[in-house]
C-alpha cells in the first residue's frame, strides 16, 4: 500500500517558546491548545522577528561606528609586498593604485626603524605634495594614521624634528587649496572631517615647536670633548647643509668647523655635478670659491641626492614590491640579481599611467 503522509491542508503542529526553546505541543496537550489564540501568536512571532531584525542592525551598526572612528589601526594586507600590474592580463584583471600598494606595505611598522624612517617620510611628503587626491578612502584614513604615528615618535625621541615639520606643513599646504574645491570631489569624505584633519596638524605643529631639547643628565664624553679632527670627520658624514649650520650653533668651536672649505666643497661635489656647478660660481672677497653658499644656491635651483640606509626593492623579474627584509613569492634563479632599490619618487612613478 502507498504510504500516506499528513494531509497538506492540516493547520500543522503548535510550538511554543520555553525558558529551554522552542517546545512543540504533544496531542495529550490538545486540550489545552483549544484555549490558545493563534492570532496572539502570531502577533507575538512579528514582534519577536522585528526584535531580532532590530538587535542585529544596531549590532552590525556598532562594529561598523567601532571600526570607522574608534580604531587608530591601519588595515594592512598579510603580505608585506604586493604585484605591480599595469594592465588587464588573462590571469590579472584591472590594475594597482598607488593606495592600494600604500595600504598593502607595512609602513606603519617601517617607521619604528631608524633605517627607513627618512625614507617613510620622504614618501609622505611626496604623496602629500602631488598624490593625496590619489588614495583611495581608506588609504587617506591610513595616510593620517601614519603620520600621527610619525609626529608621536617624534615628539618621545625628539629626533627628526625638522624633517617632520617641513613635512605638515606641505601637508597643510596641499589641504588648504583641496579643501577649497571639495565640490569637484577631490578628497574623499565629509569636508568636516578634513577640516578637523587640518586642525590636529596645527595642533602637532605647535608641539614641535614647543620642545625643549634637554642637556644629557649623563657625565660622559661629549662632541666638544672629542679631538678637533675627529669633530671635522663627523660633520663630514653629514649629507644635509642644514644640519651642518644647525651642528655649528651649538658651540663656537663647532661654528668654527662648520665654515671649513673643505667639508662645503665635498658637499657640493656629492649632491651636484661638475656642470651644475660650473654655472653656480660665486666667489669670496679674497678671490676663492665660496662653496657654503655655492651649496644653499645650487639646492634652491637642483634636487641633492637623496641617501636612504634601506628602501624598498622592486623584482625586475615577476614585478613584486617589497621590503628587502621580506620573502617574496620569486620564480628567478638568482633572486639577488633581479631587483633593484626604489626610491620614493620612484616609488610614485610605478603607479603613474
Amino acid at each position: 500500500m502507498p504510504f500516506l503522509g499528513q494531509d497538506w491542508r492540516s493547520p500543522g503542529q503548535c510550538w511554543v517558546k520555553t525558558n529551554d526553546g522552542w517546545k512543540k505541543y504533544s496531542d495529550e496537550k490538545k486540550n489545552n491548545v483549544a484555549d490558545f489564540s493563534f492570532c496572539k501568536t502570531e502577533e507575538y512571532y512579528k514582534e519577536n522577528i522585528f526584535l531580532a531584525i532590530n538587535y542585529d542592525a544596531a549590532v552590525k551598526k556598532r562594529k561598523k561606528d567601532h571600526l570607522n572612528n574608534n580604531t587608530k589601526i591601519p588595515y594592512f594586507h598579510r603580505d608585506k609586498w604586493i604585484y605591480v600590474h599595469k594592465g588587464s592580463t588573462k590571469e590579472r584583471h584591472g590594475y594597482c593604485t598607488l593606495g592600494e600598494a600604500f595600504n598593502r606595505l607595512d609602513f606603519s611598522s617601517a617607521i619604528l626603524d631608524s633605517r627607513r624612517f627618512n625614507y617613510v617620510v620622504r614618501l609622505l611628503e611626496l604623496i602629500a605634495k602631488s598624490q593625496l587626491t590619489s588614495l583611495s578612502g581608506i588609504a587617506q584614513k591610513n595616510y593620517m594614521n601614519i603620520l600621527e604615528k610619525v609626529v608621536l615618535k617624534v615628539l618621545e625621541d625628539q629626533q627628526n624634528i625638522r624633517l617632520i615639520k617641513e613635512l605638515l606643513q606641505s601637508l597643510y599646504t596641499s589641504l588648504c587649496v583641496l579643501v577649497q574645491d571639495m565640490g569637484k570631489s577631490v578628497l574623499v569624505g565629509n569636508i568636516n572631517m578634513w577640516v578637523h584633519r587640518m586642525e590636529n596638524i596645527l595642533h602637532w605643529q605647535q608641539q614641535l615647536n614647543n620642545i625643549q631639547i634637554s642637556k644629557p643628565s649623563s657625565k660622559g664624553m661629549t662632541l666638544s670633548d672629542l679631538p678637533m679632527c675627529l669633530q671635522l670627520n663627523i660633520m663630514q658624514r653629514l649629507s644635509d647643509g642644514r644640519d651642518i649650520v644647525s651642528l655649528g650653533q651649538a658651540s663656537p668651536t663647532l661654528n668654527l668647523l662648520c665654515e671649513d672649505r673643505l667639508l662645503w666643497k665635498n658637499l657640493c661635489q656629492y649632491h651636484f655635478t661638475d656642470r651644475q656647478i660650473r654655472k653656480r660660481l660665486i666667489m669670496s672677497d679674497k678671490g676663492h670659491q665660496d662653496w657654503k653658499k655655492m651649496y644653499f644656491k645650487l639646492l634652491r635651483c637642483y634636487p641633492r641626492k637623496e641617501q636612504y640606509v634601506d628602501t624598498l626593492q622592486f623584482c625586475t623579474h615577476c614585478h613584486i614590491l617589497f621590503w628587502k627584509d621580506t620573502d617574496h613569492p620569486c620564480t628567478a634563479n638568482n633572486t639577488e640579481s633581479c631587483c633593484i632599490p626604489i626610491s620614493p619618487q620612484g616609488f610614485i612613478n610605478l603607479f603613474k599611467f
